[in-house]
């Protein structure tokens, strides 16, 4: 079945031969001359998230194995806050000479249609896309002593409560808040929305059901369930999650829900195409290390080789379709 994110990515997540034309491209004069000459000394990579959440893990999974085939450190610095905003702005303001990227989620194509004019940089001029790292669906996560099982019984036990029920994410503009929205319109109930810095410290008052629920994502939860205190409610796919045995899909009882998170890697506009290729060639090889993809998959991120130009249609297409959900679910920031 053709989800959604299929569809808005395109023919991304059905194409084989980037990896071939990357490996062609390494050939060509320019690039490996590029290949000679960087990176000549550490590459900061600012993750736009806190320590201990799915950008975090999944950008020090593929960054470490970066240094590994490269020979030079890719450092990650976590500068959470404002949806992205605040490492969005550090790199946007950066020398564009490859040492400094940014690694950022879904908020990055939710906030041109959530902030507007308020934006302290244009995200498409000013943010070179160079490779999507991963896909993922969202999921709804509880403490193990939350009563409802279902998706059907947290409805009618949302619905049964004066207040609603309290949900956390790491952020206006998230992924995660965007399925909030969505979920709170289409089951006609109320859903507050709890933000925190990090993912760690959401967690926390989850398992103290200081609130009810937390949003967040396959690789996410994945990586919380180890503690026995959490379990994954529901995913917000279309298809079982195979590290989610057992788990059900949101849509099984709201036919059409549907949300996902994903993560990319971006440079300063002006940026070398020299640079940006060759990050693009070296992250398609990355992800197909056998340990890299064997820890991204045993997390249920989804990967896939992809080019410079598909991740710049993809974020393209991204930014349309969380602009219409903006609007839809009137999404407001006060």
């Amino acid at each position: 079945m053709k989800t959604k994110i299929d569809e808005a990515a395109g023919t991304l997540f059905r194409r084989r031969s980037v990896v071939a034309g990357g490996l062609a491209m390494l050939a060509a004069p320019g690039i490996l001359h590029a290949q000679a000459a960087y990176p000549s000394k550490p590459v900061r990579v600012i993750c736009a998230y806190g320590a201990g959440g799915t950008a975090d893990i999944v950008s020090r999974i593929v960054f470490a194995g970066m240094s590994a085939r490269l020979g030079q450190q890719f450092v990650i610095e976590n500068r959470p806050g404002g949806a992205g905003q605040i490492a969005g702005s550090a790199v946007v303001h950066a020398a564009a000479d490859g040492y400094t990227l940014l690694y950022d989620a879904t908020a990055h194509s939710v906030n041109p249609s959530l902030f507007g004019a308020r934006m302290p940089y244009d995200t498409e001029r000013d943010l070179m896309p160079i490779f999507l790292s991963m896909v993922a669906p969202n999921t709804i996560d509880v403490a193990k002593g939350f009563g409802p099982r279902t998706v059907r019984e947290m409805i009618d036990f949302a619905k049964a409560s004066r207040n609603g029920l309290d949900c956390g994410t790491t952020g206006i503009g998230s992924a995660q808040h965007i399925s909030i929205e969505l979920l709170a319109q289409m089951a006609g109930i109320r859903l507050n929305h709890i933000v925190y810095r990090a993912t760690p410290a959401a967690r926390t008052d989850l398992m103290a059901r200081r609130i009810d629920l937390q949003f967040g994502n396959v690789p996410g939860s994945v990586a919380a369930i180890q503690n026995e205190d959490v379990r994954v409610l529901a995913h917000a796919g279309l298809t079982p999650v195979d590290v989610l045995p057992g788990v059900e899909a949101i849509a099984d009882t709201l036919p059409g829900y549907e949300t996902y998170e994903w993560n990319g890697v971006f440079a300063p506009a002006g940026t070398s195409a020299e640079v940006i290729r060759y990050l693009n060639s070296e992250l398609n090889r990355t992800i197909q290390m056998p340990d890299v993809a064997e820890r991204l998959k045993t997390l249920g991120a989804i990967t896939r080789a992809n080019s410079p130009d598909e991740c710049a249609t993809f974020r393209r297409q991204q930014m349309e379709l969380h602009g219409r959900i903006v609007r839809q679910a009137n999404i407001r920031i006060d």
